[in-house]
């Protein structure tokens, strides 16, 4: 994804994603990488936000640069990482897979990497794609922009017990 915007710092979003990373434990870390390399290998040319927020790091995949327009996101706090789905309430669930009750939103969590080569998640991912309001631009590549950084955030790594 190589048009990026750096930070006022100087921080390209590649050395900020990688410091936002930092901030979990060792495994939550590398399940977090695993799910972002898989996403951006699934969609190439979508536009990549990142929110590191209070609650949750977040890092969407989106058909424009309007959140509203994101497909997936992976979202990821101390006690692990999911896949959320935007318009998730409106996807086809044959196989039950989604979590959640809310009007829009619906999540899977990620046991490990292995979850996302399962057959029913790829065509979750595949379904919340087709059903984008603005597709998928067919050629070129996506980029990345950092969204939002909160100075305050919730521990990412797990306490004791």
């Amino acid at each position: 994804m190589p048009k990026t915007a750096k930070h006022p710092s100087g921080e390209s979003p590649a050395k900020q994603i990688a410091g936002f990373i930092a901030k979990f434990d060792p495994e939550v870390a590398k399940l977090i990488r695993a799910a972002r390399t898989a996403l951006r290998k699934l969609f190439p040319t979508s536009i990549e936000q990142v929110y590191d927020n209070y609650n949750f790091l977040v890092i969407g995949f989106c058909t424009t640069e309007r959140t509203s327009d994101c497909i997936v996101s992976v979202a990821a706090n101390s006690k692990g990482v999911g896949l959320s789905f935007y318009h998730g309430a409106t996807l086809p669930d044959p196989h039950k897979i989604l979590q959640g009750g809310g009007k829009q939103n619906r999540f899977i969590r990620l046991e490990g990497p292995a979850t996302l080569k399962k057959a029913e998640v790829i065509a979750m991912l595949d379904a919340a794609a087709e059903q984008a309001k603005t597709p998928l631009p067919v050629n070129g590549a996506g980029h990345t922009m950092i969204k939002s950084v909160s100075e305050n955030q919730r521990p990412r790594r797990a306490g004791p017990g």
